[in-house]
């Protein structure tokens, strides 16, 4: 497929100059992009559909799932953008920008910290070229969550000397939160989240914020949080569903007749936080 630049709203800068959250959901199966979409209709606001590396792998390769999210962003009544969230391969990254995406997090967080900012500024570079917007991270831990494991936490005056090396334009930053929480009781640094916020000129980041309840998200992006990542909290809720759905009715055979029921879960809860954030 031919790379091809594309023109889309830049939702987090627009949000980060309106001083408010903006929702970036991730996209598992095609049910997800739907309830995400539905959500942000019902919601009025924009929205990000997220695909992961590992829903890429999930899928036998990003196209099939990135091409119907994409198809689902372009129809929605409300701006939807679709993003490649935590790619580690820089071909990834290039296949993303050839299918249209609108923007990528490319997660070098693992390499050390010369490798990471070559790696990042050659991947801005592309996107670039092709109209597309990058997030990135920054930092050497190891383990799931590299720079998003308990207790870590991102210097201000690094985060600052990294936006101004690579060029990106959205930082993912390490204020306390934690991937794959399924129980809301994180909480941020919201005096660092204020600290970073004034070292850098690009919207901040929040991953794993499924672990923040409902007044640490609006904490959050008080303190200047924009893009505010959530995927295992709408898991939980979809799975929920299904769950009950598959007991209230033990001779169900038809999926689309019990997994509706995740996909209206998840719809409903992204409306709910969208109107959160935008508070």
């Amino acid at each position: 497929m031919t790379t091809t630049t594309t023109t889309h709203p830049d939702l987090v800068d627009q949000a980060r100059r309106a001083q408010r959250g903006l929702g970036a959901f991730n996209v598992v199966l095609l049910e997800h992009a739907e309830a995400i979409v539905a959500g942000a209709e019902r919601a009025e606001l924009p929205v990000v559909l997220q695909i992961s590396h590992n829903a890429a792998r999930y899928h036998g390769g990003l196209e099939p799932i990135a091409l119907a999210s994409l198809a689902l962003a372009r129809a929605a009544s409300v701006p939807a953008i679709v993003h490649l969230d935590h790619a580690e391969d820089v071909a990834l990254v290039e296949l993303a920008v050839s299918l249209g995406v609108h923007s990528v997090m490319f997660d070098g967080s693992a390499l050390p910290y010369d490798e990471n900012v070559a790696t990042t500024r050659s991947v801005v570079d592309l996107c670039h070229a092709n109209g597309v917007r990058v997030e990135a991270e920054l930092g050497e831990v190891g383990g799931k969550d590299g720079v998003h494991a308990p207790g870590v936490r991102t210097r201000p005056e690094e985060a600052a000397a990294f936006v101004a090396a690579t060029g990106v334009d959205s930082l993912a930053v390490a204020v306390g939160t934690s991937h794959a929480m399924t129980s809301r009781v994180a909480t941020v640094d919201r005096s660092l989240v204020g600290e970073l916020a004034a070292a850098v000129e690009v919207p901040l980041v929040l991953h794993g914020s499924s672990g923040l309840s409902d007044d640490e998200l609006i904490a959050a992006v008080h303190a200047g949080m924009t893009k505010i990542n959530i995927s295992t909290h709408l898991n939980g809720l979809f799975t929920g569903a299904v769950r009950d759905a598959l007991s209230a009715d033990t001779a169900l055979v038809d999926p689309r007749k019990y997994i509706a029921p995740g996909r209206e879960a998840v719809a409903v809860e992204v409306a709910r936080i969208l109107r959160l954030l935008a508070s």
